[in-house]
């Protein structure tokens, strides 16, 4: 299953056959063969810096999707593909001079203009993530030029900063930072150079400076950590921050990095705690009162461990350690293998994804779209997301009713914008282009899984 992006060209163009320069097809095998060295064992492959160990070297999207099923592809429709494809338009005549973008400052928000304000890397990082889940990558594809400049804008920024400083830039006073959190650069910054280094081959020779900005940005964050495990400098809605925070620190564990893992667990359960699985309360102190942006990040953070319950109960039932109906339970989880300590951890996080999940796709909480501001763009994008890492299938219903929203307020010029809080269209067009080509790391990872497998 392929998909085409086209640009918007003139007849003239396309009858000179410049439609042929300016089109871009990608099949999951593409990443495949570019990334077949990282299939090796880690000992088999190059060691990527003196200071870190290299713990894998797989192919990994914004979502930490593993071993995704080929029944959870679900071919897109031909609205979103042309709603996708203006959004691309617009976004290559957003990038500043510096290669960065910008969503501009928290007392401008009604400043449209994508050139107004100075470039910031929180926003470089949702766009820079949005063109590669296109496909392209710093050096290939439809938008090289552009990934290859932002991807220079965010290394220099986490190469100058100050290593004490738990931000990776000395600008202040965006949109993103007063609504999400004082320290939410360098999290999506992270997450970006994590699906950047998986995107590229393991011997490329510019790796370890990858490598190296990863590490920098995982000590800032947890530099940043507060003994709660959210994410110090939390704003308006800085539980998001704290959830974007874990996601870039799962990220860089699998490649490898040195993550606290008491600092991770710390910040998974800091965000499972915003919800009671058993009560169906949601604690949205820090999450400014809305019940969306709080489940979503629960659901988020409780995904994998979720997953992974499931997993190992169906593991003990094939093996006969437990009967054929026996529920994810922390009795049936001991049975299984797992500590007292662990069978408990696990099962909090499986029942808080699966009353989150319900909580976060339900109409009252997702009642409003069309009123938005990006943070409901974000908090949709990791519901997703979520329903992806764990395998599912309601995603597909999901998928189906947001792409269609989506599509039904995207702006004449191809572009989206919130509607209080983060206005920006670019922060806003980024996130909503990862949300309606999810299916490209779906595709991908499917793929992935059957080489793993072979």
């Amino acid at each position: 299953m392929k998909k085409t992006i086209v640009l918007g060209l003139s007849a003239a163009a396309i009858s000179a056959g410049v439609a042929a320069l300016l089109s871009f097809t990608t099949s999951p095998a593409d990443f495949s063969a570019t990334n077949a060295c990282c299939h090796k064992p880690a000992d088999a492959q190059p060691k990527a810096s003196s200071s870190r160990s290299l713990g894998g070297c797989v192919f990994k999207t914004v979502y930490e999707g593993e071993g995704v099923h080929e029944n959870m592809m679900l071919k897109t429709p031909e609205e979103v593909l042309t709603s996708e494809n203006r959004a691309y338009d617009w976004m290559r005549s957003a990038q500043n001079n510096d290669g960065g973008f910008a969503a501009g400052n928290h007392a401008s928000q009604n400043v449209m203009d994508p050139h107004a304000s100075p470039s910031d890397p929180a926003t470089t990082a949702m766009v820079a993530m949005s063109l590669l889940r296109a496909g392209s990558t710093p050096e290939s594809g439809l938008f090289a030029n552009i990934l290859a400049r932002s991807t220079e804008f965010l290394l220099t920024a986490v190469e100058k900063s100050d290593e004490n400083a738990t931000n990776i830039t000395d600008l202040q006073g965006t949109q993103i930072q007063v609504k999400l959190g004082a320290n939410i650069d360098v999290a999506l910054t992270s997450q970006y150079i994590s699906n950047l280094i998986d995107r590229m081959p393991c011997t490329h020779p510019k790796r370890d400076r990858w490598i190296r900005a990863q590490d920098k940005c995982v000590r800032k964050i947890q530099q940043a950590q507060a003994s709660n495990g959210a994410v110090q400098g939390g704003s308006w809605a800085g539980v998001l921050q704290s959830s974007f925070a874990t996601n870039a620190l799962e990220s860089a564990q699998h490649n490898g990095a040195a993550v606290d893992t008491i600092a991770l667990d710390k910040a998974r359960d800091y965000q499972k705690a915003n919800f009671d699985a058993s009560t169906g309360t949601v604690a949205t102190g820090e999450a400014a009162g809305i019940t969306l942006y709080a489940v979503s990040g629960s659901t988020r953070s409780s995904a994998k461990e979720a997953r992974k319950a499931e997993e190992d109960i169906a593991r003990a039932k094939k093996d006969g350690k437990l009967p054929a109906a026996a529920p994810v339970t922390a009795d049936n989880l001991q049975q299984a293998g797992y500590s007292r300590d662990e069978a408990e951890k696990m099962t909090t996080a499986y029942n808080v994804y699966n009353a989150a999940k319900v909580q976060a796709q339900s109409d009252d909480v997702v009642r409003g779209f069309g009123n938005n501001g990006g943070e409901e763009f974000l908090s949709f994008l990791q519901t997703g997301e979520s329903l992806i890492i764990n395998n599912d299938q309601s995603w597909k219903n999901w998928y189906q009713s947001t792409t269609a929203r989506l599509v039904d307020i995207q702006n004449s010029d191809g572009s989206w914008s919130g509607h209080h809080c983060i206005t920006s269209p670019v922060f806003c067009t980024a996130t909503a282009l990862l949300i309606l080509s999810v299916n490209n790391d779906i595709e991908t990872l499917v793929a992935q899984g059957a080489t793993v497998k072979k």
